[in-house]
Formats: structure tokens, sequence, C-alpha cells
């Protein structure tokens, strides 16, 4: 059983989610569980080894020690699969799969009367990566920002950084939830979040680029909501001279790693529809018209002529944040907006395993994927060529499902985990 007592800290990395010590029952988690070592000399590149939470969602405590393979958890509805792939998300730079809020996050039936409503949740990993072991911890201690909202802390071998963007450097990871299955008809903002995380497998960077990018957005709209149209000259300018270095960065990043991942997107030979796929914006069509130099240059020139149409709408009109991925059904000719929901599901499926087999081949910096009852929803044949292809590419991922039948193809190649109100079985 993998749920044990500690009490919640963050001193150290390996102790981010609490001290972990005490009892525990049922079958023991104090070594690996690997249930294809024997079968197979590969290793992922990249994989969670011992996974350590408190305080998180509906688990106490737990800490969870597993091999490199893929990973599926199993159990009924309201049992915590979910929460574990969620914790797992705040290891890369963002809000997580759920982007909830830091404190919707903390386990909700804490009372300690000693913490006067503080937030305290922590997760911790160690990973094997492609550098080495590493380890990775994020959370909150009750430490609050001046603005009194909970501050959330990052660790990375022990040490604290100041920035989320740093884990990016050591972690790529990529999720498909049921929430998704909207991505093509809901806003754009939701395609964009979905494309960074596919730039960041490429360029850890990218992460700090979109930061710098959408403080200096926010910092310009609350200097026009502040100001109006007779906002400080100086200070606009020093705004947007950021916004067009790092808002050109961040198009040209995102355009260069859908121009790797097309010839993926198109291959026929695959269960799941052959897509296209492109970037629609400002910034990426003058970066098809001129040097990166000029297009900045031309977007700063853009910003200072448009402050007093956005000083009245309170946003800038022009940028990346307005920029839009374009998906089309190769096989139909149908743009992905138009396709029936299963037509969308083994789209977004191509567009995630095109990615991988590009990292595969160009970069070496393969995902751990999180897939959150995605089996589910597709039939036999394409689940069992979704499970084939995991296996293929040797990555970790990690499955969530009600009934162990779905993943049957997996039967010799995954390890198991049976999930129930907050607690883990091997």
């Amino acid at each position: 059983m993998c749920e044990v007592t500690g009490n919640p800290g963050l001193a150290d990395t390996d102790n981010f989610a609490g001290s972990i010590s005490g009892p525990s029952t049922g079958s023991s988690m104090d070594a690996p569980v690997s249930l294809v070592a024997e079968k197979s000399s590969l290793k992922p590149m990249l994989a969670v080894e011992r996974l350590t939470l408190t305080h998180f969602r509906n688990y106490a405590t737990l800490r969870l020690h597993c091999g490199a393979e893929p990973v599926v958890l199993t159990g009924p509805n309201g049992a915590g699969k979910t929460n574990l792939l969620e914790a797992l998300s705040f290891l890369a730079p963002g809000r997580g799969l759920r982007r909830a809020k830091l404190t919707d996050i903390a386990r909700r039936d804490l009372k300690d009367p000693d913490q006067d409503g503080a937030v305290i949740w922590g997760v911790a990993a160690h990973l094997t990566t492609p550098q080495g072991p590493v380890e990775l911890g994020t959370g909150c201690n009750g430490e609050v920002t001046k603005g009194g909202r909970p501050r959330r802390i990052v660790h990375v071998d022990g040490e604290t950084v100041s920035q989320q963007a740093a884990l990016a450097e050591h972690v790529h990871i990529q999720w498909l939830t049921p929430q998704m299955d909207r991505l093509f008809l809901d806003g754009p903002q939701a395609r964009r979040r979905f494309l960074d995380r596919l730039v960041f497998g490429f360029d850890p960077a990218h992460a700090g680029r979109v930061a710098a990018y959408e403080h200096a957005l926010r910092e310009r709209n609350r200097l026009f909501k502040a100001q109006g149209a007779r906002a400080d000259a100086d200070w606009l300018s020093a705004l947007e001279d950021t916004m067009a270095s790092k808002g050109v960065a961040v198009a040209a990043a995102r355009h260069e790693v859908l121009l790797r991942i097309k010839p993926a997107c198109v291959d026929v030979h695959s269960h799941f529809p052959a897509a296209e796929v492109s970037l629609e914006g400002t910034l990426e069509r003058w970066l098809e018209e001129m040097p990166a130099l000029a297009a900045e240059d031309q977007y700063r020139s853009a910003l200072a002529a448009s402050r007093a149409r956005d000083a009245e709408t309170g946003r800038a009109a022009i940028g990346p944040h307005r920029s839009d991925l374009r998906v089309r059904h190769v096989g139909n000719g149908r743009m992905a907006e138009f396709c029936s929901t299963g037509e969308q599901k083994a789209l977004l499926i191509r567009l995630v395993l095109a990615h991988v087999q590009t990292a595969a081949r160009d970069w070496g910096r393969l995902p751990i994927l999180l897939l959150d009852e995605v089996a589910a929803h597709l039939d036999e044949t394409r689940r069992a060529a979704l499970i084939e292809e995991i296996v293929a590419l040797r990555i970790q991922a990690w499955l969530t499902g009600t009934d162990d039948a779905l993943f049957e193809p997996f039967k010799h190649a995954a390890q198991f985990f049976r999930v129930n109100a907050g607690t883990v079985l091997a």
C-alpha cells in the first residue's frame, strides 16, 4: 500500500512533499516495482521512479515507487486517479492539467489550528533523465506573495529556484484529459497552451520566454488601466521592447516546432488520422515575410501606434497571445472543429504522438505522457494502436481508467496499480 504517514514540510527536495515515515500495510512499496525489467534492457529516457505527495487533493501522504515502464492506474470514479496525474503535471511549468488555483489543491479536510488557514501541499519526485537522476519538488508551505496569494515554491536537487521555467530544463510532460476533448471547439487560448507544451519538449527556454512576454503584456495592460492614454511613455516603451523581443521569439519557436512535427502528422502509416497543422497570427505572417529582427521592429512600432486603442480596450490586439493553432483532418478535408467528437480525439492523439516521434528522432527529449481516461473513449483497434505506440517509443505514460480490461494489451508491458479513496495498491 502506498499511503504512509508524514509531516508536511519543504525543507529539501527529496522531502518536499513531507517527512515521510511510519507504518504501511498491504504490498510493500519500499522498492521500485518493475514488471518488465527482466523482459527488456531498454529503458525510457525520462521516467518518474518515485512520487511523494503531502496534503494533495484527497491524499494525506503518499510515497509511490515504480519502475520506468508505463503506469496504469485503475479504480472507481472519485478514487484519486486524476489527482495523481495532476500532481505529476505540477512537475512542469504552469498551473497543472486542471489549471487549478493553489488554494484549491490542498487536502480539503486538513484542519490544523496552528497553520491559521495557510495553504500547504507538496509534490516531489525522483526522476531518471538523459542527464542523470534529478530530484524535483514543488508546492506551497504557507508563504504568500505581496498581494496575499499563496506562493508556489520550486526545488531542483534540493535548491530553491526562482522561476517555474527551470522545471522545463529537466522534464517535459504532456497530457490529454477529457476536458481537452473540446480543444478544437473552445477559444484559441487552450490551443496555444497545448502548442506551448509541445514546444517545451524541444526548447526548454521557451517557458521563460512565454512567462516574460506574458508578464510584460500584463504590466502594459495594468498601466493602461491605471493611467489610460496618459500612461508613461518611457515605461510603455520598455514594456513594448520586451514584448517585441520575447513575442517574436515565442512565435518563431512555435513555428519551428510545427515545421518539425509536420512530417509525422501527415504520415499515413498510423491508425490515427493524418493532420495538417498551421499557426495563424500577425507575427507569424510577418516572420514569413521578413527576418526576425525586422519583425521585432515591426511589432514594436505596431504596439506604439496602437496605444490609444489598446488603452481603450484594455488589451493588446496584436501578439503571440492572439495566435491560433489550426488543424485539418487530411482524410476528409475538414477543419478539426467541424469533425466528429471521435475524429477530434483521434486528431489530438495524432498530434501528441507526432510530437513524441519527432522528439525521439531529432532531439532525444522524450516526454512523460499523462493520459486521463483516454483509453475508454477509443475503439478497440485504436486503443491497441495507442498502447503499441507507447511501448515502441519507450516512453513512460501514466494512464487512468475504471476497468482493467481496457488495458489488456499492456498486460506484459506496464505496471498496474489500484487506486481507491486516496490509497494505492500494487
